[in-house]
């Protein structure tokens, strides 16, 4: 496990709250007899993205919520908004709760994807800021909790790169050929492109994202490779020089890896939330109410928020003196005069998502890709060619042949 900022203080308050019988977390007659003791809840988030050990000093958080309620935690995790939402979409499995980002929740409220949830009956509700509350994509608060806040910005190796990179445009310099990695997903790789062009990240114009695609052709030559998860490795390793990520798993990365930093370029930003929902195909509807209630305890946010490195919606944590030189991280909370421009995405139309998908696909066989396509028809010529040899030769000749594989 990655090492975190610790809050020794938090968990020696926690122990000692155990020892004498009492609760460590908010409202612990809201998870007592529910009657939900032996039920089991489906949770489905992204990898990295919830506290899961008792190391420096954070805790389980599923472990805990297990203890607390007797219902079982199914957790199962996903790389991208878009490997989320057809599982969901198809009614393949079913999940009480998912997380995802702000326009991808945009588009499953339109979709009748999400069921309500009654934030009144939630008691730590009352610790969301109210700058995170009526959201452009769930303007009533109907469909979603906050759970985390970033940005997406370039995280670069200062002894493989030669002087900080303060433009989107490092990601196609050709001194780094080879070293360069590319975000896996088609809305956050086309944003970068679209920032470098002057474009909206939720254009639907046909040129500006053919313009878009043309670039990401251009570019991937010169990549190591499309990453998600896999980013962590290669990046604390100092395998690859550069890649455009999440702040908040910048920030982990950085405490196994200090040659790495963080820029946030001068064309801008994606700005997101990511928010706790109920998928409609929820089989604990009562289940998922408690879990959500949970996840927004202080004590669990303030957890969260060392283990996963993102900003928070939760003043909880934000006023927690444990979280201060937290709070007082640039990379983070950046103050007035370093925050860069933001732009959220928005949900777009079917027309243009079918488009994304289409040019996506394109690219990513483009070129290298197609290299494996043409050695296999090479090797299938050379094999017939060979057999029409061998058919031609003694046995020795033949033998000889084969040794010679």
């Amino acid at each position: 496990m990655k090492k975190l900022y610790t809050f020794v203080l938090t968990l020696a308050v926690l122990f000692a709250l155990s020892a004498f019988g009492a609760s460590a977390y908010e409202n612990e007659d809201f998870y007592k007899n529910t009657g939900l003791e032996g039920t089991e809840i489906n949770v489905f988030n992204w990898g990295e993205y919830i506290s899961d050990s008792y190391e420096d000093g954070c805790i389980d958080v599923n472990r805990e919520f297990e203890k607390l309620t007797g219902i079982k935690v199914n957790y199962v995790t996903y790389e991208s908004n878009e490997d989320m939402y057809p599982k969901i979409k198809n009614g393949g499995a079913s999940y009480d709760i998912v997380i995802p980002s702000d326009y991808m929740i945009e588009r499953m409220i339109s979709e009748n994807m999400l069921l309500e949830i009654d934030t009144s009956a939630l008691p730590n509700y009352k610790y969301i800021a109210d700058e995170y509350k009526n959201m452009y994509y769930d303007p009533d608060n109907s469909f979603s909790v906050p759970y985390n806040v970033g940005m997406v910005g370039l995280i670069y190796n200062t002894k493989m790169v030669e002087e900080a990179p303060t433009s989107w445009t490092a990601l196609w310099d050709e001194r780094y050929s080879g070293k360069i990695l590319m975000i896996d997903n088609p809305r956050d790789a086309f944003a970068i492109p679209q920032k470098i062009l002057g474009y909206s990240l939720n254009s639907t114009d046909e040129k500006e994202l053919s313009d878009v695609a043309q670039m990401l052709i251009e570019q991937k030559p010169l990549l190591q490779g499309y990453v998600m998860d896999e980013i962590y490795n290669k990046m604390e390793s100092g395998e690859a020089a550069m890649v455009p990520y999440y702040v908040g798993d910048f920030v982990l990365m950085k405490d196994i890896n200090p040659d790495l930093d963080f820029v946030y370029p001068k064309e801008g930003v994606n700005i997101f939330v990511d928010a706790i929902c109920i998928p409609k195909c929820t089989q604990n509807y009562d289940a998922a109410m408690l879990y959500i209630n949970f996840l927004l305890d202080p004590e669990v946010a303030l957890s969260n928020a060392f283990y996963i490195g993102y900003a928070t919606p939760n003043t909880g944590v934000l006023e927690h003196e444990d979280y201060a030189d937290m709070r007082e991280n640039e990379y983070l909370y950046p103050s007035e005069e370093n925050m860069p421009d933001t732009e959220y995405f928005r949900n777009l139309p079917q027309e243009t998502l079918d488009r994304f998908s289409e040019l996506w696909n394109e690219i990513r066989i483009h070129g290298t890709d197609n290299t494996h396509i043409y050695i296999g028809f090479a090797l299938v010529g050379a094999a017939a060619l060979f057999f029409i040899i061998r058919k031609s030769i003694i046995k020795k000749r033949r033998e000889y042949w084969y040794n010679s594989l």
